[in-house]
């Protein structure tokens, strides 16, 4: 993923974290204690988008069990099929029972249920290939890149929304 946080280039996903994650700078982590109004108005966005997608995860793991498995030797684009496929899922069951959507999340299976433990067969080149993967990322554990996405948002989100707060 390429992109770029005010004129300055990334080539990495970044994850919406709160404080107990590292400061690696594949976690966009809020600022703890916010002084200044740049940083409270980037800890208020950043929060909210977190929670709005912790809460819409925690949505599609009630009702679909596959999210709740291990996927860290699965392909990253099998994951997305599968991300796409629950959402895609989770909607159509909402518009069709859009008059009768009052059922509690309980009524769905829930992680640790009636479900097969039985482990699933994998093969050397999967392991071989996650090998690689680590050690491809961890290059991404310096803590100055992590401050310097950090400042690069606060910055964005302050000249994108800070003059026209209230």
């Amino acid at each position: 993923m390429n992109y770029f946080v005010n004129q300055r280039p990334y080539n990495m996903a970044y994850y919406l974290a709160d404080g107990i994650y590292p400061s690696y700078p594949t976690f966009a982590k809020s600022i703890r204690l916010p002084q200044s109004e740049p940083d409270k108005l980037f800890a208020k966005h950043q929060e909210g988008c977190r929670k709005d997608i912790e809460r819409a995860f925690g949505v599609l793991q009630a009702r679909f069990k596959i999210i709740c498995e291990p996927a860290r030797l699965l392909d990253i684009a099998d994951l997305g099929i599968i991300m796409r496929s629950c959402i895609i899922l989770h909607n159509m069951i909402v518009e069709d029972e859009r008059d009768t959507y009052a059922q509690r999340w309980t009524d769905f299976e829930q992680p640790g249920g009636s479900g097969s433990n039985t482990p699933q067969p994998y093969s050397t080149e999967v392991l071989l290939a996650f090998a690689n993967h680590v050690r491809a990322r961890s290059k991404l554990r310096d803590p100055n890149v992590h401050h310097e996405l950090q400042a690069g948002l606060v910055k964005h989100i302050w000249t994108k929304f800070g003059i026209f707060r209230d």
